[in-house]
């Protein structure tokens, strides 16, 4: 059983990742005890046993405020998973993104975003970048908007030592490098009937060394007023990953949302 009066160390290592990844979702979740901030969080696991042993969990939080002509976003995920007998994925990022209304459609933002990723190939990535954000389509059902912007992206690569079995034996530290990042963004929202809408997320930052894309799709069902089920496909791509990494990472969840009005 999973717990912290269990001997074995492997199972306190990943209670005290699960612990890590709700503690994660309720710092951030602090900001919506005030009514001006909406948004939702999300929370799934996957615990099996007996034929096969594996263990999962992940958490999603994104928190919008408006107030006159200023729109600030925050959001960040976790996730962790692991084999029988050994870490296979351990991830978080965050990002926070201000955007400044210029006409009913056109505004400026200035956005942040950091990542860590046990598995990718990178110790860290951040990205301090600023653009302009552009609403396509702006109705009850249907919204996108498409942003541009420039930046700056500082990072620190990491060969990863794995074992025959694919068990990560050691990580060597590479030099920290950053370079200027040209960004390409997307947000898409499409409501098919009041209760089920599908979500897309899309960023691209591309640099001289390296081009990195992150995309995440979502169809959420609402069970209540705050209680869906999501069904979300989750990519992450770095076109020069250091050696032994793979360029492509995906993830499929299945996740409980409770909607912040």
């Amino acid at each position: 059983m999973l717990g912290p009066n269990n001997p074995n160390s492997k199972d306190l290592v990943v209670y005290s990742t699960f612990k890590r990844i709700l503690f994660v979702a309720a710092v951030l979740a602090a900001p919506a005890a005030q009514a001006q901030w909406t948004g939702k969080a999300e929370l799934g696991a996957l615990l099996t046993d007996g034929n096969s042993d594996s263990k999962s969990a992940n958490t999603k939080i994104d928190l919008t405020h408006e107030a006159d002509k200023w729109k600030h976003n925050i959001s960040a995920a976790a996730l962790y998973g692991e084999n029988a007998a050994f870490a296979t994925s351990e991830r978080y990022e965050a990002q926070y993104q201000a955007n400044r209304s210029l006409t009913d459609r056109l505004s400026w933002f200035i956005g942040i975003r950091g990542e860590e990723d046990r598995f990718s190939g990178f110790a860290y990535q951040a990205t301090v970048s600023s653009g302009v954000t552009y609403k396509f389509v702006d109705s009850a059902t249907t919204k996108f908007d498409g942003s541009l912007g420039a930046g700056y992206k500082t990072f620190q690569p990491q060969v990863l030592i794995k074992s025959p079995a694919g068990e990560v034996l050691d990580r060597i530290k590479g030099e920290s490098d950053s370079e200027p990042v040209a960004t390409l963004g997307s947000n898409f929202e499409h409501s098919f009937t009041e209760s089920t809408k599908l979500t897309n997320k899309f960023l691209t930052e591309y640099g001289s060394s390296n081009t990195s894309v992150a995309d995440d799709i979502a169809l959420q069902v609402n069970m209540s007023e705050v209680l869906a089920l999501a069904v979300g496909l989750g990519v992450r791509y770095n076109s020069d990953p250091p050696p032994l990494a793979e360029s492509t990472d995906t993830q499929l969840t299945v996740n409980l949302v409770y909607n912040i009005k």
